[in-house]
């Protein structure tokens, strides 16, 4: 079940632009996300959402308009923001070559966790994923689905105020997206706040609330029970379908 969040700003955007020569991916967008939120960032290939993202991460400066993570400026505090939070690709985000342990330790070290920190939060992530006789195993030897929630584990290993997710359940199992997600509600109900796309709509029902880009442009923002009363449908794929269909962007 969805929890009741904190109504503290994690995430503030106003009017964010994003221009590649006379192309413009992001155009103007305008959101909030409150602390502790499961915040849904949906549209087609090619609307504008990962451009969207390495902005809000720091990856990317924005042409104009504004935005603050976790209280700091996009422009003047890149790194501070990097520090707040955590992220996980869409392309797997872990080094294949090294051990599940290896992994984690090397990523607790950048975390700039201390040698106790790492060792407590080693045990209970092992602990937690069932990886107990698979610490020495190569994470290339992992099935998918235990690298993405082994992926998403190491992402908030340092307790970020936000982690940022791109089709973090790609490519999985039914079963075991409902096991990743079961990861998200974990890490929200810890005061974490999660941002994330996916292209199953399924899943746009576990957020809280959900913005749905089209063409680089927000054209719906609300949870998904008030999207499917606005749209009149039963169904996020039609609302979905309702909002793109009209999409000039493709691929």
């Amino acid at each position: 079940m969805k929890k009741q969040v904190d109504k503290s700003l994690v995430i503030k955007a106003e009017k964010l632009t994003k221009r590649f020569g006379d192309f413009i991916a992001v155009n103007e967008v305008t959101f909030e996300v409150c602390a502790g939120e499961i915040f849904g960032f949906l549209g087609a290939n090619g609307a504008g959402k990962t451009t969207a993202m390495k902005m809000l991460c720091g990856l990317s400066t924005p042409t104009s308009g504004n935005a603050a993570i976790a209280g700091f400026d996009i422009y003047k505090q890149p790194e501070q923001i990097k520090k707040s939070i955590g992220y996980m690709s869409q392309k797997f985000s872990l080094y294949e070559d090294l051990t599940v342990i290896e992994n984690i330790q090397f990523f607790g070290g950048i975390y700039g966790l201390s040698d106790k920190q790492l060792k407590g939060k080693s045990d209970e992530l092992i602990e937690t994923l069932g990886l107990k006789n698979e610490t020495k195993k190569l994470v290339s030897s992992l099935p998918l689905g235990w690298k993405q929630k082994l992926a998403f584990s190491v992402a908030v290993l340092h307790e970020p105020k936000i982690v940022f997710l791109d089709e973090p359940t790609g490519g999985v199992d039914p079963v075991t997206r409902r096991q990743f997600w079961d990861l998200i509600y974990q890490a929200s109900d810890r005061g974490i706040t999660i941002f994330v796309t996916t292209h199953y709509m399924d899943e746009a029902e576990y957020c809280n609330r959900i913005s749905i880009m089209v063409d680089g442009v927000i054209k719906a923002l609300d949870t998904p029970i008030n999207l499917k009363k606005a749209y009149s449908t039963n169904s996020m794929d039609e609302v979905f379908y309702k909002l793109a269909r009209g999409a000039e962007r493709s691929g």
